[in-house]
C-alpha cells in the first residue's frame, strides 16, 4: 500500500477531509478515551522555522495520546548541510513512525518523503500550510454544522495559507472569494487546480482586487499577515496593502453574523484591527485551539489507526 502523506492540502479528497473532521470531533469530545492511542510510537518534528501553534499542538497532541515526540530544530539536524537529506530520511525512517516538517522549501518536504518511507506531514512550507487550513475548516464545520450555502472570504496576501485555503474550499464545494493586490496573488497553478476541483464539487472560486467585493455577504472573513515569516518588510508592499485591512468598516459588507478568522501570529493594526481580534466576531482563538484536535486526527488518519478510536 502506498504511504499516504499530507504535503499539499490537495493531497486529501473530500472523503479524507470528512474523515479527519469526524475523528477530530470524537477526539475533542473524549480526549481521555484516547490517551494511549500512540503508545509505543515515535514522531519527529523537523523544524527549520520558528513555531508556536504547530509545534505545541503536534507535540502536546502526540504525547498526551501516549506517544513520544522528538523536536529537531534548525541547529540540531541541518538538513543537506551536515548530511545529505536522503541519508537523514532513510535513517530516521528506521527510528520514527511519522515526521512533521516545517521548512522554507516545499520541495525539501517532497524530497524527504521520497526516502522516509512513512507518513510525512507538512507543518508549513513556502508554498502551503495544509494543517492550519484543515483545522480552520473543522472550526467552520463546528460553528455552522456544515458548509452548505456558506460563503468564505479571504483578504490579504496570496501566501501559503491562501494557497491551502483555495484547495480545501474547492474540495468541500464552498463558495470562496479572495481579495489580494494584483502583485501579490496566490500561486497560479494552485489557483487553476482549485478552480478545476471546484467545477466538479459545486464550489466556486472568486478572485478580486477589491476587499469589499470579496467579503460581500460572507459568513467567514479570514486574513493573515502581510509579511510572511522570514520575508523582508518593504514600504512598497506595505503600500500595496493599504485598504486590505479587516476592520469594522469592511465587516459591514459581510453577513450579519459574520465570524472572523486569523491563523496567527497577528500584526494588530496592520492586516486586522485590535478591535476585531478582540471583538464578538472573532473566533481566532477557537481556531487556534482546534489545531490540537485536528493535528491528532491527521496523525491517526495517516498512520492508519482509525480502527483504534474509542466508540
Amino acid at each position: 500500500m502506498k504511504t499516504k502523506h499530507l504535503i499539499s492540502a490537495g493531497d486529501f479528497e473530500t472523503d479524507d477531509l470528512t474523515a479527519i473532521f469526524d475523528i477530530a470531533a470524537r477526539i475533542k469530545e473524549k480526549p481521555l478515551a484516547h490517551s494511549s492511542m500512540f503508545s509505543g510510537k515515535a514522531m519527529g518534528l523537523i523544524f527549520e522555522k520558528p513555531s508556536t501553534r504547530t509545534w505545541v499542538s503536534f507535540e502536546v497532541g502526540f504525547s498526551t495520546m501516549g506517544g513520544h515526540a522528538i523536536y529537531l530544530g534548525p541547529s540540531d539536524i541541518k538538513l543537506g548541510v551536515r548530511e545529505e537529506l536522503r541519508d537523514v530520511a532513510r535513517v530516521l525512517g528506521r527510528y520514527l513512525d511519522v515526521i512533521v516538517m516545517r521548512t522554507f522549501s516545499h520541495k525539501r518536504i517532497l524530497d524527504f518523503a521520497r526516502y522516509f518511507g512513512k507518513p510525512v506531514v507538512n507543518g508549513l512550507s513556502d508554498l502551503e500550510h495544509p494543517c492550519q487550513v484543515i483545522g480552520d475548516f473543522f472550526t467552520m464545520r463546528k460553528l455552522f454544522g456544515g458548509f452548505s450555502g456558506k460563503r468564505v472570504a479571504f483578504v490579504g496576501d496570496g501566501n501559503n495559507v491562501l494557497n491551502s485555503l483555495l484547495l480545501v474550499a474547492a474540495r468541500l464545494g464552498i463558495r470562496f472569494a479572495f481579495a489580494s493586490p494584483k502583485r501579490f496573488m496566490p500561486n497560479q497553478q494552485i489557483l487553476e487546480r482549485a478552480r478545476n476541483i471546484a467545477s466538479k464539487t459545486g464550489g466556486k472560486i472568486i478572485m478580486t482586487n477589491q476587499p469589499e467585493k470579496a467579503v460581500k455577504g460572507a459568513d467567514i472573513v479570514y486574513t493573515d499577515v502581510w509579511f510572511s515569516m522570514g520575508e523582508e518588510v518593504t514600504a512598497e508592499k506595505r503600500a500595496a496593502f493599504q485598504g486590505f485591512q479587516v476592520n469594522r468598516v469592511l465587516l459591514k459588507q459581510a453577513a450579519q453574523n459574520v465570524r472572523v478568522m486569523h491563523c496567527l501570529p497577528a500584526h494588530r493594526g496592520e492586516e486586522i484591527t485590535n478591535e476585531v481580534v478582540e471583538g464578538k466576531e472573532s473566533i481566532v482563538f477557537e481556531q487556534a485551539e482546534n489545531r490540537l484536535h485536528v493535528q491528532k486526527a491527521i496523525l491517526i488518519y495517516l498512520m492508519g489507526m482509525t480502527n483504534k478510536l474509542a466508540s
